[in-house]
């Protein structure tokens, strides 16, 4: 019977202790719910690229011009020294994961050997005519690790086929598929809208390109003036608006309507659509290679980087080759600059060692939403959640509280957790209670580069002033700039 007893006791015990542990499990708090629209797993890893680069490349290289006539003989193509190991190289040790060739430009010349025009790299001296660009630049790009898009120009002043929409058309679909079926995965395609005023009357099928573009790669992301996955951000400065949502409503954007620049560059904050905007510009005043050109100061770059990156978007940098075949020593010094000064800037954050608190935080402490998590390694999935039930509108803040010897820095970054929505609308930044910086959206990454220069001071605190729902920052950073010289530079 005593036996009886201790093996009922036992098992009570043990019952008790399973239901507790369940219990526990039952109250793991969870994350916040999303705010729609929300990123494709493709369009998030687009934006964590941050910094990728064109390559403009064609007859226009040989004949000293920007935009081609069609009427250029294939002969003149013949880059005799042509390296895309250079090529990638160059773009790796800047920092670039994805590179965007123009296999088509205006002129119609193609870069690869497409069965269906005679004007291509066939008919050229390149090679004796057994060359393909296109190979070339995928072949190298895959030793290296590195992503390859393309741009195909819906704009054709060769083909005799333009200008008939079902031929011209059919035409260009065939070249899709040659180019999406040919050399492996490819990650990024460039749709646009430039067409020459005197160019023939033609209605392009952007919807059926669309579609057969998802059909063979589905986790390509498609860029144009109205996306869908990627869209154009409204000029070639590389410059974001100061407000830049990567939400807006796609049935307010049409290809080529220049009407909507000052749209694309900005977003919507009661957009439907997940859209981030891509800021082209070129490392030159042109994008094909002049000889009489020489690349733009590394001051310039940074500023763009600060005003395209650093505004939630993603810098697209065009180097384009010469004549040789090789992007110009001139430009691969100034592009290895560019990658250096990026790395010297934001491979230290100042806070890392740094106290955080915040006005208050979801769960509870120990719940797995706390400030700590802006320091991590992680500037997507972990984050800073404000406590349940707080307002949207109410002043949430997150401060970083430095050792008694302080901080110095003259660049503020900031971090939402994308994956769950963009979110902030406005918000200011404090140093030692006073103001430094303000702003309106956040997203990807917003970089305040202070106005009047470097800043000592102990205490940092961002406040959040306005948002469309509880705000979730993932990563916070103070850096050092040591090329920003507001006194001696125009301020952006």
């Amino acid at each position: 019977m005593p036996k009886l007893c201790c093996f009922v006791c036992l098992i009570t015990i043990l019952f008790q202790l399973t239901n507790l542990a369940s219990s526990k499990r039952q109250q793991v708090p969870t994350p916040p719910l999303p705010l729609s629209p929300l990123p494709s797993f493709s369009q998030l890893k687009w934006q964590q690229r941050e910094l990728i680069m064109f390559l403009h490349f064609g007859v226009n290289t040989f004949t000293d011009s920007e935009w081609g006539t069609g009427n250029e003989n294939p002969e003149i193509f013949n880059p005799l020294g042509l390296d895309a190991n250079q090529w990638v190289n160059t773009a790796a040790e800047a920092g670039v994961s994805l590179m965007i060739l123009t296999a088509k430009h205006h002129d119609g010349f193609c870069l690869w050997p497409s069965k269906f025009t005679e004007h291509s790299v066939a008919h050229s001296p390149w090679k004796h005519g057994r060359g393909d660009v296109v190979q070339e630049l995928v072949n190298a790009a895959k030793a290296r690790g590195v992503d390859v898009g393309l741009y195909l120009s819906p704009w054709d002043r060769h083909d005799p086929r333009y200008g008939h929409d079902l031929q011209y058309n059919e035409y260009y679909l065939a070249q899709l598929q040659e180019l999406l079926t040919r050399y492996g995965d490819v990650r990024e395609i460039w749709f646009d809208g430039a067409k020459g005023s005197n160019a023939p009357n033609m209605s392009y099928y952007f919807t059926d390109w669309f579609a057969m573009v998802k059909e063979l790669q589905s986790s390509i992301n498609i860029f144009s003036d109205a996306g869908p996955d990627v869209r154009w951000v409204g000029n070639e400065k590389g410059f974001a608006g100061s407000t830049c949502w990567s939400t807006i409503n796609r049935t307010s954007l049409s290809i080529g309507n220049g009407s909507i620049v000052d749209y694309l560059s900005t977003g919507d904050a009661k957009g439907t659509d997940w859209l981030p905007a891509e800021c082209d510009v070129s490392i030159r005043k042109g994008w094909f290679w002049h000889k009489s050109e020489t690349p733009k100061k590394l001051s310039e770059l940074l500023e763009i980087y600060y005003n395209s990156v650093g505004r939630n978007c993603v810098m697209l940098l065009n180097v384009p080759p010469n004549t040789t075949g090789l992007i110009s020593e001139t430009d691969v010094q100034r592009l290895r600059e560019f990658g250096t000064a990026i790395d010297t800037i934001f491979s230290k954050n100042l806070a890392e060692n740094c106290f955080v608190k915040a006005s208050s935080q979801r769960a509870g402490k120990g719940g797995g939403f706390g400030p700590e998590n802006v320091l991590d390694d992680d500037h997507l999935r972990t984050y800073w959640a404000p406590r349940d039930g707080d307002g949207i509108s109410d002043d949430h803040w997150i401060e970083i509280r430095a050792a008694d010897e302080g901080l110095r820095f003259n660049v503020i970054r900031i971090q939402e957790a994308i994956g769950l929505g963009q979110r902030i609308k406005r918000h200011e930044i404090f140093v030692d209670g006073k103001l430094v910086a303000e702003g309106t959206t956040v997203g990807h990454k917003k970089l305040h580069r202070l106005e009047n220069g470097v800043i000592d001071g102990h205490v940092v605190r961002i406040k959040i002033k306005e948002s469309r729902a509880v705000p979730l920052i993932s990563s916070i950073g103070l850096h050092f700039d040591p090329y920003w010289h507001p006194n001696r530079q125009s301020l952006t």
